[in-house]
C-alpha cells in the first residue's frame, strides 16, 4: 500500500513539475514492443560507467510499475518495460531524476545525438590554453624567481586557474552535485574532489605566501581528464555508428502516387500499407514494399552483404534501406516503417545490450564498490602519509589526490559493452543481425552445432518432381499449399500453378505436421505422409514425405528434391576442424537426409523428427553439460531454437523463428553461420583482453599512487589512457578478419627481419 501512494505522490509530483511539451515529449517515449506489449525508451546522457548503470537498474527494477528496465551504455539509453496497463513515462524520468540522472524521450531506436561532445572539446581547448600559460609562469618560478617577482607570478597564475577551474570544470562539477544532491557518489566525485582541493590548497599557500603551489598541476590535470573523455567520447560515438549508419538509410519521406494520378510527397510515418510508391534512381526504398511497375537495379548489401545489384521487376520484394540504383519504379508497400525490415534491424542492433552476459555482469558488480572503496581508500591513504611524514598534511593531502583519481572503473565498465556493440556492427557488415550481447558470449563457447534441414541446410525452394493425380485432387492440394509457408508447400503450389486453387474453409498449420482445411465440406490434409494417413483411407508412400488426402480417400505422394545452400560445405569444415559435433535434427525420412548429406563430416542424423523431438534433444544434450547451436527456420523449429544453448536463423525463416533466435543471417549462403562464429570467438577473446588490461591496470596503478610514486597530473593521464586502451582495442573488432591476418602477418615479417 505504502509503494501504491508512494507512486501516485510521485506521478503527481511528475506531472507538476513538467510543462505540457516536456509531459508530450515523455509520452513520445511509449513504443510498441514486438510482442504487442509497451516499452519506454529514455535518452540519459549523464549514463559515464558500469556503476550508473548498475545504479539505474537496480531503483527502476525495484518499482512496481516496472516488469524490467535495462541500460545501454554504449548508446546512453534506458528501456523500461512496464508492468500492467498502466504506463506513465513521467514516473519512469522522474525516478531517474531523483537518482541524478536528467531523461529525456528517445527520438527513435538510434543512438541520440550527444552535444556533450563539442561542450567536452571547448572546455579541453580552455584548460589547454590556461595550463599553457601557467606553465610559462611556473618556468620562471622553479627558475629561481623570488620574493616579489615570486609573488607576482603566483598570483598570475591563480588569476589564471581560477576562471578556467570553474568553466572547463563544469563537465565534473555538474555531474557530481547532481549525483551528491541525490546522496548518491559516481565517478566524478573523487576528480571533482581532487581538482578543488588542489585549486584550495593552492589558493591558501598563495595567502600565505607560500613557495609551492599547485595551480599547474590543476589545470594540467583538467586538461588530461577532459581530454581523455573527450576521446572516449568520439570513440563511443564510432562503436554505435553502425546503429546510426542504419538510421541514415531511412529516408524521412516518401513520394506517393494518389488515385488520380498525381504524386504527392508524404512524411514516412504516414505512408500506410497499400499505398502505391514512386522510388525513383539513386533513393533509398522508405518502406517494404512490391514492384508493381517498372524494373531497376538494387544494390541490396545491406540486406545480404553482397556487394554486386541484383535486378528487382514486378512482384519482386524490396526492403527498407535498400538503394535504388537505375530506374524509377513503382512499389506497393506492405506494412508501415515501424514496422519495416530496416526498422527490425535498427531495433535489433539498438538491444546487442539486453541481456547481461558473465564477463558483464562481474563489471557491473565490481563498479557498485568503486565509490566507497576509492573514497575509504583515499582517506586511508592521507591519514598514513599524515603519520609517517609527520604531519605534513600538504603531502599527505598531495598523494591522497593522486589516489582519488587514478582509481576508476570506467576501462572495466566498458570491457564488455564496447566490444559487443563493436561486433555488432561488424556483424551487420556481414549480414548478419544480434539481438543481444549474452548471445555471442555464449556463441564462442559452443560444442555442437545442430541444423534443421529443410530452409537451414538447403535452399527453401525445393522442387516438384512429376505427380499424376485427379484434377480435383491437385487443385485442392494447390488451395492448401498457397497458405502455408513451408518451403514444401511452397513448391507444391508453385509447381500447380496450372491447376485451380481450390476455395478453403477453416485453414489451421500445425507446425512439423502440415496443413488442414475443409474443402466443399470435405476434410483435407497436406503435410507429413503418416499425418495424412491418419485421415486417409490407406497409408502414404512415405510417412516423411509430404503427401495430400481427403478425409477417407486416397492418399497423393510428392516427391520434392532440394540442393544444399552456398557454403554447406566451408560452414562444416570449419566446424569440424574446430572440434564441434554437427548434427541434423530433420521431419524427413533418414534415406533423405543421407542422398543430401552424404558427403558431410556429421556426428549424427536424426529423422522423423517431430517438433517436440527436437526440443527434447536440445534439452537432453544441455542436461548433460553440452552448449549447442541451433541453425533453424521454420515454425516447427522455434522451440528448438529457444531450447538451445544459442541459436541462428535466415532472414526467411517464420516470424516465429526469427523471433526466438539469437542471431539472423541475411545472406542467402550457410557460411554466415561459420563467419559469426568466427567473430564471437574473437569478441571473447577480446573481452578477455579488455578485463585483463583493466584489472592490470588497477593492480599496478592504485599501489603506485598510495606509494606516492605518482603524481595527481601523471594519475589523471593514466585513468584517461585506460579507457581509451579499452575502447581501441574493442574497435580492432570492426576490422575484417583479412585486415588483422595481413596486420599479424606484417608483424612477423617485420620481427623476423629484425
Amino acid at each position: 500500500m505504502r509503494d501504491d501512494i508512494m507512486t501516485l505522490v510521485d506521478g503527481d509530483a511528475a506531472e507538476q513539475l513538467m510543462s505540457p511539451l516536456q509531459q508530450g515529449a515523455a509520452r513520445r517515449s511509449l513504443r510498441t514492443a514486438r510482442d504487442g506489449g509497451a516499452i519506454c525508451l529514455l535518452s540519459v546522457p549523464d549514463i559515464r560507467c558500469g556503476g550508473c548503470v548498475s545504479k539505474i537498474e537496480r531503483a527502476l527494477n525495484a518499482r512496481d510499475d516496472v516488469a524490467s528496465a535495462r541500460v545501454n551504455l554504449s548508446l546512453k539509453r534506458v528501456q523500461i518495460t512496464p508492468s500492467g496497463s498502466r504506463a506513465d513515462p513521467a514516473l519512469f524520468i522522474a525516478a531517474l531524476d531523483r537518482l541524478g540522472f536528467a531523461a529525456s524521450a528517445a527520438d527513435d531506436a538510434t543512438a541520440t545525438p550527444d552535444p556533450t561532445g563539442n561542450g567536452l572539446l571547448r572546455a579541453t581547448a580552455v584548460a589547454g590554453f590556461g595550463a599553457m600559460n601557467i606553465m610559462l609562469l611556473s618556468v620562471a618560478v622553479w627558475s629561481g624567481a623570488l620574493g616579489t617577482t615570486r609573488d607576482a607570478f603566483h598570483l598570475l597564475s591563480a588569476m589564471i586557474a581560477v576562471p578556467v577551474v570553474l568553466y572547463a570544470g563544469q563537465p565534473f562539477f555538474s555531474s557530481a552535485w547532481s549525483a551528491l544532491r541525490v546522496r548518491r557518489v559516481n565517478m566524478d566525485v573523487p576528480i571533482t574532489l581532487a581538482v578543488l582541493l588542489a585549486t584550495v590548497l593552492s589558493l591558501a599557500e598563495l595567502l600565505q605566501g607560500g613557495e609551492q603551489l599547485f595551480f599547474d598541476a590543476a589545470v594540467t590535470l583538467l586538461f588530461f581528464l577532459l581530454g581523455g573523455r573527450y576521446l572516449d567520447q568520439m570513440m563511443r560515438e564510432r562503436a554505435s555508428s553502425a546503429i546510426n549508419g542504419l538510421a541514415r538509410l531511412a529516408p524521412s519521406g516518401a513520394m506517393v502516387r494518389r488515385p488520380d494520378g498525381a504524386l504527392a510527397y508524404v512524411e514516412l510515418e504516414e505512408v500506410k500499407p497499400g499505398d502505391r510508391l514512386v522510388v525513383s534512381a539513386g533513393e533509398y526504398v522508405p518502406v517494404d514494399a512490391q514492384v508493381s511497375e517498372g524494373s531497376t537495379d538494387l544494390d541490396r548489401s545491406l540486406i545480404t552483404g553482397e556487394p554486386l545489384p541484383v535486378l528487382a521487376s514486378p512482384g519482386d520484394m524490396i526492403e527498407a534501406g535498400t538503394l535504388n540504383l537505375t530506374g524509377s519504379v513503382e512499389a506497393v508497400a506492405l506494412r508501415p516503417a515501424a514496422e519495416s525490415f530496416l526498422a527490425q534491424m535498427i531495433r535489433m542492433q539498438s538491444e546487442a545490450e539486453r541481456n547481461r552476459g558473465t564477463y558483464e555482469r562481474i563489471a557491473n558488480r565490481a563498479a557498485r564498490l568503486y565509490a566507497p572503496v576509492v573514497h575509504l581508500m583515499a582517506l586511508l591513504t592521507f591519514l598514513s602519509w599524515l603519520w609517517t611524514t609527520d604531519g605534513d598534511w600538504q603531502q599527505a593531502l598531495f598523494v591522497a589526490i593522486s589516489v582519488l583519481i587514478i582509481t576508476c572503473p570506467c576501462a572495466l565498465g566498458l570491457a564488455v559493452p564496447v566490444a559487443h556493440v563493436v561486433a555488432a556492427g561488424r556483424l551487420m557488415r556481414m549480414g548478419v543481425l544480434m539481438k543481444d550481447g549474452a548471445g555471442i558470449e555464449r556463441l564462442a563457447n559452443i560444442d555442437a552445432a545442430v541444423f534443421d534441414k529443410t530452409g537451414t541446410l538447403t535452399t527453401g525452394r525445393p522442387r516438384l518432381e512429376p505427380v499424376i493425380a485427379d484434377v480435383a485432387d491437385l487443385s485442392a492440394a494447390r488451395g492448401l499449399a498457397i497458405r502455408s509457408s513451408h518451403p514444401a508447400a511452397k513448391a507444391i503450389a508453385a509447381d500447380l500453378v496450372a491447376e485451380p486453387a481450390a476455395v478453403v474453409e477453416q485453414v489451421q498449420e500445425v507446425p512439423g505436421y502440415g496443413i488442414e482445411g475443409r474443402i466443399d465440406g470435405r476434410r483435407a490434409r497436406l503435410g507429413r505422409g503418416d499425418w495424412v494417413a491418419e485421415i486417409a483411407g490407406e497409408p502414404a508412400s512415405s510417412p516423411t514425405d509430404p503427401a495430400f488426402a481427403f478425409a477417407g480417400g486416397a492418399p497423393i505422394g510428392f516427391e520434392v528434391t532440394e540442393t544444399l545452400r552456398d557454403g554447406v560445405h566451408d560452414t562444416f569444415d570449419a566446424f569440424s576442424r574446430g572440434g564441434l559435433d554437427l548434427v541434423i535434427l530433420s521431419g524427413d525420412s533418414r534415406e533423405r537426409v543421407m542422398h543430401l548429406s552424404h558427403d558431410l563430416v556429421l556426428t549424427d542424423i536424426c529423422a522423423g523428427m517431430k517438433p517436440a523431438d527436437k526440443v527434447s534433444y536440445l534439452e537432453n544434450m544441455r542436461h548433460e553439460g553440452r552448449r549447442p547451436l541451433m541453425v533453424g527456420d521454420g515454425l516447427n523449429d522455434a522451440g528448438a531454437l529457444a531450447a538451445a544453448h544459442v541459436s541462428m536463423a535466415p532472414s526467411s525463416a517464420s516470424d516465429a523463428g526469427r523471433t526466438a533466435a539469437d542471431f539472423v543471417f541475411l545472406r542467402k549462403g550457410l557460411d554466415a553461420v561459420a563467419a559469426t562464429h568466427r567473430v564471437a570467438c574473437r569478441t571473447a577473446a577480446v573481452v578477455r583482453q579488455n578485463f585483463t588490461l583493466a584489472i592490470c591496470y588497477n593492480c599496478i596503478a592504485i599501489p603506485l599512487a598510495v606509494a606516492g610514486l605518482v603524481t595527481p597530473l601523471i594519475a589523471a593521464l593514466a585513468m584517461s589512457a585506460s579507457s581509451i586502451l579499452v575502447i581501441g582495442n574493442s574497435l580492432r573488432l570492426s576490422a575484417s578478419p583479412e585486415k588483422l591476418r595481413h596486420g599479424t602477418r606484417r608483424r612477423r615479417l617485420k620481427k623476423a627481419a629484425t
